[in-house]
């Protein structure tokens, strides 16, 4: 598939015309986010997707501050297997003025900007929870590949309170090889 085809299929399912939620109570957000300590790797563990991610392994968000302040985000994956090829996307997301660093706008293709609220962050900035006020979507992503069983009970509880359909939530397949985002050679 050419990249903007992809790219105009993301941005028109994150700016989403329908629900799945009815739930209209405020969407959490952690306090505050110091930004640029939550740049970096995160790796997707588990997600409710979005159309093109539907079938997403080794799928890893990393963010990078630019100097203009906002977030040149690159978001790799592989469609259907660990064997196929790295897809890549670049959207760059802006922090709005409200939400203390909790809110963002994200960007996939001009003009259209998705709703990016960081739900959930632990005091060590090793694993997060994305979500959306239309809970249509969240992603809930690590600092490593893996972990351990509770806090991914703790996780799904925590998005299931935010008025999310658990049973729609995908765990993300992630290779332990270091290398599962490196772009492989033809």
């Amino acid at each position: 598939m050419r990249p903007l085809p992809l790219l105009s299929l993301l941005g028109v399912a994150l700016a989403g015309a329908g629900c799945s939620s009815q739930d209209t109570r405020p969407l959490p957000r952690a306090a505050a986010v110091e930004v640029p300590r939550f740049m970096g790797d995160w790796y997707v563990i588990a997600h409710i997707p979005s159309y093109p991610e539907r079938d997403a392994f080794d799928a890893l968000e990393s963010y990078r501050l630019r100097p203009d302040g906002r977030i040149q985000t690159t978001f790799t994956y592989r469609q259907g297997s660990f064997h196929a090829p790295l897809k890549t996307l670049h959207p760059v997301g802006r922090v709005e003025k409200h939400g203390n660093g909790a809110v963002w706008g994200m960007q996939f293709i001009w003009p259209i900007q998705a709703e990016y609220v960081i739900a959930w962050l632990d005091e060590g900035y090793t694993q997060t929870i994305v979500a959306r006020s239309k809970r249509d979507y969240v992603w809930y992503m690590a600092r490593s590949p893996q972990v351990d069983a509770a806090d991914y009970q703790q996780a799904v509880q925590r998005i299931a309170a935010m008025g999310y359909d658990v049973a729609k939530l995908r765990p993300v397949p992630q290779s332990l090889r270091s290398s599962s985002h490196t772009p492989s050679t033809p």
